[in-house]
């Protein structure tokens, strides 16, 4: 009785989600999420970044922009505006996690986490604003937006899995050599966010103070880290080939190939151009595509066993990558090597 007006519980009464729902709604979250990148860039390439001049409100005056203030408010304001869009999806996944039973609180603080890293990041971007784009906090802002992705994949990943304790699927160098290639790739973001910082779109026409260092030389670094994860990447792919490691996870890194090499070219055709505003878009893109992949290699090399299966269920579908029927072949021989090093 005393959780009788519980929304979540009136919820689950009359609603049970399927676990491929669940699924779909966490993948919805990385999608949005993907796009709230790229709308964040697409305000600071088009200079929109102080479009709206203050926070909450987009002027001391108005809550929302006038036609005085052009197409920069607009862009502004419309990015402010797929926050509640962004918040939408999340309560959904949250709601649909909920209602499905058996309860997995796994994914339902997941699912929160996300909520309370979007208004965190929410009031980020204010003080952004009322800062007049300091390029440290606009930086920090990004990285935020990245968290966010992060933990949108891990839903993502958690909603097509059981809970079970991670059982590795290959030996444990094999883990380690996969977590150094997820830390190398986010020492690249946060490169990333320092170029950007130094470079020549401040977010905004007006004076914007810069980070403090030639961009061309931290730009070479950010170069230097692409080889590494490259170098990483190739070394993961044939250590997987030869633990004889199921079939996904190495789909996987050659898919983080592809990410990668349409990235060096989006690169290279954007340093040699000076710039293009649209290039610097794409690449924002891309980076965030690299960063799933990353992720998805990583948590494919561990196993929780099948979903829970919901009332009236035969069976929990199996994880999507890999699946353990499948990995259970290819998991032995590499925990045999493993005991007799």
């Amino acid at each position: 009785m005393p959780n009788s007006w519980n929304p979540f519980e009136l919820i689950a009464r009359r609603w049970q989600p399927s676990a491929a729902f669940v699924r779909r709604a966490a993948l919805a979250t990385v999608v949005m999420s993907v796009v709230i990148v790229v709308t964040g860039g697409a305000v600071r390439l088009t200079q929109s970044g102080l479009g709206c001049s203050t926070w909450p409100k987009c002027t001391p005056d108005s809550l929302t922009p006038t036609a005085a203030m052009g197409i920069n408010g607009l862009i502004e304001f419309g990015n402010r505006l797929l926050t509640y869009v962004l918040c939408a999806f999340i309560g959904v996944f949250i709601i649909a996690a909920r209602a499905r039973a058996p309860r997995r609180r796994s994914l339902t603080r997941l699912g929160w986490a996300m909520f309370w890293v979007v208004m965190g990041n929410a009031v980020w971007g204010g003080i952004v604003v009322l800062t007049g784009l300091n390029p440290y906090l606009v930086a920090a802002h990004f990285l935020l937006t990245t968290a966010l992705l992060t933990v949108s994949v891990l839903a993502w990943r958690r909603a097509a899995e059981g809970d079970e304790a991670p059982r590795d699927l290959v030996s444990r160098p094999v883990r380690q050599l996969s977590g150094l290639l997820v830390l190398a790739t986010g020492a690249l973001t946060v490169l990333g966010t320092v170029v950007t910082g130094a470079g020549p779109h401040a977010g905004d026409a007006k004076k914007v103070h810069r980070i403090p260092v030639d961009w061309r030389e931290i730009t070479q670094l950010h170069v230097d880290f692409v080889y590494i994860v490259v170098g990483l990447s190739v070394a993961l792919w044939f250590t997987l080939r030869a633990v004889k490691a199921s079939a996904a996870p190495r789909r996987m890194v050659l898919e983080l190939f592809g990410c990668i090499a349409v990235q060096g070219v989006i690169g290279y055709v954007q340093y040699f151009a000076g710039l293009p505003e649209i290039v610097v878009g794409l690449h924002m893109l891309v980076s965030t595509l690299v960063w799933i992949c990353v992720l998805r290699i990583h948590l494919a090399l561990r196993d929780r066993g099948p979903v829970p299966a919901g009332e009236g269920e035969p069976s929990g579908p199996k994880a999507e990558v890999p699946a353990p029927a499948e990995a259970g072949a290819a998991a032995p021989q590499p925990a045999a090597g493993a005991s007799s090093r």
